[in-house]
């Protein structure tokens, strides 16, 4: 009878072993759960910020600050030919990596090896798309649900693929490339639908966000940000009072507010916040918008998630000239303003100032210049409108040199938050002055980049052709901007009304100049430290528990800092030296990783040359006590 019974129990005591270990080894689900608390463990890495929240904070440790000298490349994979930089921050699940590349090419890697098990090209047609994509081929990121991987494909597509075969389940149509339209964001995956955003603004497009059905592809809403035909009536109540900030000749002259970055999501309020882009073309005079709003161009607008419906939105530039898109990174963060807690949504934009706003109700909390600032005195203080300067403001008679220029004090490249430090580690530039003047005989052309600016005038006090200063003597080319002034050059010269050269308006804002990396305080309004290397455009930033802030400079360095003071601890070249995508991390078998991509290869249609474009595109994945060799430099440096 005893030993019946000890059979028994060790019967059970097994079944339930083996049981565990059946469980244990059982893919963890991508389902809204997981999606709501992504980040929390840090073991993986499953939408683009890390989290909701935007913050790109993970809570491991494995690497700190007594270890991390001993960081070496664990493995790494070349991504294909390239043609573009690679912004993308690849995905981590159930031990899979997941992440794409230039024209939309998407992979799956085993995260421990690097070995890839499967590879997708949507056979994008490169001569008719490229011409249509403002500012590179670009790609900034998948998003992942349930047993599917989605990927926004340049020419218009959102495609659904099968995440452990990468053939096609579904496919929906998003826009038109004939229309001028592109994507080129990382879609988010929120209560069962995927939200993604259009490119266009220059061209010009209607800015717009719709979410789709994540198992069939079906659309669920959309949102317009701008107004359509002025003879039909609004879609909706907001579309209704946005019509009345806009003049009805502006639609034979463009639109804008397009939707191809930044998407956050809260999910006690069930409300997704998202920014917009410029108006098209730039100059208010050339949209008849002097002392108009232009909504919902360069906004923070947040909807109900579950219907689209609008719930607020809070307006940065009004009747922006200058191409301060607000598509930024949306931080969400719950911090203690003047000793009250707060739920609150960050952005350090591209107009130079860093906004505080309550994410409930879209309130103006606070917001200071985090580099120079030009183009305004400041902000208001109970509204949070900008006070512009008038120096600022030109026509085809006036012209003005500002800063920041249009690749902005902060662009696409991401920040991150800790909340142990309580800091935003921004990539920025500070000093850039950029020449804006109307042209004079600008026409609508349907298909092109219609920026409606003479470029380069002033340098001297008079129209011209030619490239905005910068504050070091040198030229702030970059994406649209280094198009446009591409097309311009090869264009023949057209007579321009001469423009008067306005006095420079006063700067305001910290006394930075350069390309950056700034620990800001989002109470304080102040710079914590500061270091050279970064920009508001490439690479971008990752922070950890383990008192780390990791770096990924366009130049190719890889740095990481203490996050508290800012003391370099470790710098790598990884002789990519152009084209950086911003880093993450995950953990596997109890080994913390992390991994960014880089390079813009043989094929590259970006801005610039030389041997830096002609470097494979990598992906690279870190590890303490890696020994794998890392790239070897470009030829030049090879001599």
């Amino acid at each position: 009878m005893k030993s019946w019974l000890w059979a028994g129990t060790l019967g059970v005591t097994s079944l339930a072993w083996i049981v565990g270990i059946a469980i244990a080894q059982q893919p963890r689900k991508v389902d809204d759960a997981a999606l709501r608390n992504s980040g929390k463990t840090g073991e993986e890495w499953l939408t683009n910020g890390l989290n909701y929240g935007e913050t790109r904070f993970s809570p491991l440790k494995q690497i700190n600050a007594s270890n991390v000298s001993r960081l070496g490349l664990a493995w790494s994979y070349e991504m294909g030919p390239g043609g573009g930089t690679q912004e993308s921050t690849p995905l981590v699940s159930n031990g899979v990596m997941y992440s794409v590349t230039n024209w939309s090419i998407v992979f799956a890697l085993d995260a421990r090896t690097g070995k890839e098990k499967w590879r997708w090209d949507p056979e994008v047609n490169h001569a008719a798309v490229a011409p249509k994509i403002c500012c590179g081929v670009v790609n900034r990121g998948l998003g992942l649900y349930e047993s599917k991987v989605f990927v926004p494909v340049n020419d218009g597509r959102l495609v659904a693929l099968d995440m452990q075969t990468g053939k096609p389940v579904w496919e929906a149509r998003v826009a038109y490339p004939q229309n001028s339209y592109t994507l080129t964001m990382a879609p988010r995956v929120i209560r069962g639908r995927v939200l993604v955003g259009v490119s266009g603004a220059e061209y010009p497009v209607r800015g717009f966000i719709a979410a789709y059905d994540a198992n069939t592809g079906r659309e669920a809403w959309k949102f317009y940000t701008v107004p359509g035909d002025f003879s039909k009536p609004p879609e909706n109540e907001a579309m209704r009072r946005a019509m009345a900030t806009w003049d009805t000749k502006a639609t034979t002259q463009g639109w804008g507010g397009t939707v191809w970055d930044s998407i956050s999501y809260d999910p006690e309020s069930d409300l997704v916040y998202f920014g917009t882009g410029n108006a098209g073309p730039w100059p208010a005079n050339l949209r008849h918008a002097e002392n108009k709003e232009n909504l919902y161009v360069c906004s923070i607008v947040a909807l109900k998630a579950e219907t689209g419906e609008y719930k607020w939105h809070f307006q940065l530039v009004p009747g922006d000239s200058w191409d301060y898109d607000a598509v930024q990174q949306l931080v969400l963060a719950d911090i203690a303003i003047n000793g009250q807690p707060r739920k609150v949504i960050m952005q350090a934009s591209k107009n130079g100032f860093f906004y505080v706003l309550d994410r409930l109700t879209g309130k103006f909390i606070s917001g200071q210049p985090f580099a120079k600032v030009s183009w305004a005195k400041g902000l208001d203080e109970a509204t949070g409108k900008p006070i512009v300067n008038e120096g600022a403001r030109y026509d085809d008679e006036k012209a003005a040199v500002v800063q920041p220029g249009p690749n902005g004090a902060h662009n696409w490249a991401p920040m991150s938050f800790n909340p142990n430090t309580g800091l935003v580690y921004i990539p920025s530039a500070s000093g850039i002055t950029f020449s804006y003047a109307s042209d004079p005989n600008f026409e609508l052309k349907p298909g092109q980049l219609n920026l409606g600016i003479v470029f380069g005038a002033p340098a001297g006090g008079r129209g011209g052709r030619g490239r905005g200063a910068t504050a070091n003597g040198g030229t702030q080319t970059g994406g649209e901007v280094a198009t446009a002034a591409a097309q311009a050059a090869s264009a023949p010269a057209v007579p321009a009304k001469a423009a008067t050269r306005q006095p420079e308006p006063p700067v305001i804002g910290p006394d930075l100049t350069g390309n950056l990396l700034i620990a800001w305080d989002p109470v304080s309004h102040s710079v914590r430290w500061s270091k050279q290397g970064g920009g508001s455009t490439g690479g971008g930033t990752m922070t950890t528990a383990g008192n780390l802030l990791f770096q990924v400079v366009p130049n190719g360095l890889f740095r990481v800092y203490s996050a508290d003071k800012g003391d370099l601890l470790l710098e790598i070249q990884t002789n990519l030296r152009s084209a950086m995508g911003p880093p993450m991390t995950f953990e596997l078998d109890g080994k913390q990783y992390v991994t960014f991509q880089g390079g813009q290869g043989a094929a590259g249609t970006g801005f610039g040359g030389g041997a830096a474009s002609r470097i494979t595109p990598k992906l690279l994945t870190f590890v303490l006590d890696g020994k794998a060799p890392l790239p070897q430099p470009p030829p030049e440096d090879a001599k």
